[in-house]
């Protein structure tokens, strides 16, 4: 077992012209919570993106688990692994999106349980309890049989949330959970996410709430046209920012 659940070393992804990651290196080890903050389009989600292969990095080596991402090593090359091994591994990585997507023809109960039964090859009664577990932790009990139309925003994301830790990820990515969401609705989905990391979830968050990031990161990185600028401890990194840049940035949005 390794001491990084992620480990990227100069990853860098670049679209036509436009460099949007530029060797980023970011570690987080097993049951830390890291948040990533900067402005729109610094590469962020991007980052997200890659670690899980949903975006392919163009150079770099990105690592979860000890395993590479996407890739294997054979004859000291690089080989893109086949979809179904590639599938696999995205299986056991939680995402959460700005926008939920869920299911807008399944119930709520049915949108947690299609990937237990049809990726896992669960029983449709043993995953049908555990959604029910899942969806007392996240406060929406009474809610299993509603279509996502029938929820406010901040319980479809609670939702989504609870549909992701359904198939029991070792690693939980949250792209901007809260940003679709009106003001008040916010903290219904924080809350569920500190609980999260409370239990030991190993977590990356990108996100633009900076209080939670004060009150459940161990680590900040602060990216800005796609390279990192500052990282360490929130503390340090929220409240006494070396970087100039990091400092403008913090002036609007505390």
């Amino acid at each position: 077992m390794t001491e990084f659940m992620v480990d990227a070393k100069n990853i860098a992804k670049q679209y036509g012209n436009i460099e949007v990651l530029k060797g980023v290196n970011l570690q987080v080890k097993r049951g830390e919570v890291t948040c990533l903050i900067g402005p729109s389009g610094s590469g962020k989600s991007t980052l997200l993106r890659c670690i899980n292969h949903l975006e392919k990095h163009d150079a770099g080596e990105l690592f979860v688990d000890g395993e590479l991402v996407g890739y294997q090593l054979k004859d000291n090359k690089l080989y893109e692994r086949k979809s179904n091994e590639i599938c696999q591994s995205r299986s056991e990585i939680g995402m959460v999106f700005q926008r939920f997507n869920l299911f807008a023809h399944l119930t709520v109960l049915d949108n947690i349980t299609i990937g237990m039964v049809k990726v896992r090859g669960i029983a449709a009664e043993v995953a049908a309890e555990r959604a029910r577990e899942l969806l007392r932790r996240v406060g929406l009990e009474n809610k299993e049989k509603n279509y996502p139309s029938q929820l406010s925003g901040g319980q479809q994301q609670r939702v989504a949330i609870a549909r992701a830790l359904a198939m029991e990820p070792k690693l939980m990515l949250f792209d901007e959970p809260t940003s679709a969401l009106d003001p008040e609705l916010v903290g219904e989905v924080l809350d569920v996410m500190k609980d999260l990391a409370n239990s030991g979830m190993t977590m990356i968050v990108v996100t633009h709430e900076m209080g939670f990031a004060r009150e459940v990161a161990d680590t900040v990185y602060f990216l800005d046209q796609g390279v990192i600028e500052e990282s360490g401890d929130p503390q340090q990194v929220l409240t006494s920012p070396r970087s100039e840049r990091l400092k403008g940035f913090l002036s609007k949005v505390l």
